[in-house]
């Protein structure tokens, strides 16, 4: 049964593979999904999944290869949204991949399009805030950011998928990294098994 709202951003980091099966799982489990791609996000996808993609066409389907229609693309640059605002209520955020760029104008306050303010939005609300970064190594700018991050309540999550689950496919590979993102939501998943668990 679907329930809920959540606010979804994919940046232009590395690991569009990683949005594109988070957002299939999620769609399940929310009744509604609020989502945000930077334009560099866009691109990614074209290189990492041979999807040639536009905000002018999206479409779920062509993106995640079904209809979703609980899903709505939102203007990274449109403030009159619903999650710019601390008074529309939300179950959280997850920014999959999450560029190192975003994270640290989030960490530093700086709201320059609505993918941070968003996240600052859910910080101030005290509301979950997932980001998986996806970069190595991190210097110490980076180590600084998500620290600053992690002490104002955020989750980082660094995809960094697990092999000892024996995927069988880079798809089973990135859900090992779907699977925690979705645990971390509260949602019951069963993607990956719990580790020992009968």
């Amino acid at each position: 049964m679907k329930t809920g709202r959540l606010v979804v951003a994919v940046t232009g980091a590395s690991g569009a593979i990683y949005a594109q099966r988070f957002l299939r799982l999620a769609a399940g489990h929310y009744r509604e999904i609020y989502l945000m791609m930077s334009r560099q996000a866009f691109q990614v996808a074209g290189q990492e999944l041979g999807i040639g993609l536009t905000r002018e066409a999206f479409s779920t389907e062509r993106y995640l290869g079904a209809d979703y229609p609980n899903i709505q693309l939102l203007d990274e640059r449109d403030y009159f949204t619903p999650p710019a605002s601390g008074s529309f209520r939300h179950d959280g955020m997850v920014i999959v991949p999450c560029s190192m760029g975003t994270a640290g104008r989030i960490a530093n306050g700086i709201s320059n399009d609505l993918v941070t303010r968003s996240a600052d939005v859910c910080l101030k609300e005290r509301r979950p805030l997932i980001l998986v970064p996806r970069e190595m190594p991190w210097n110490v700018i980076m180590l600084r950011n998500l620290t600053t991050l992690a002490e104002a309540g955020a989750t980082i999550l660094p995809a960094s998928p697990a092999w000892y689950m024996n995927p069988a496919s880079l798809e089973d590979l990135a859900d090992t990294v779907v699977a925690r993102i979705l645990q971390q939501l509260g949602v019951e998943q069963d993607l990956m098994k719990e580790w020992m668990a009968e």
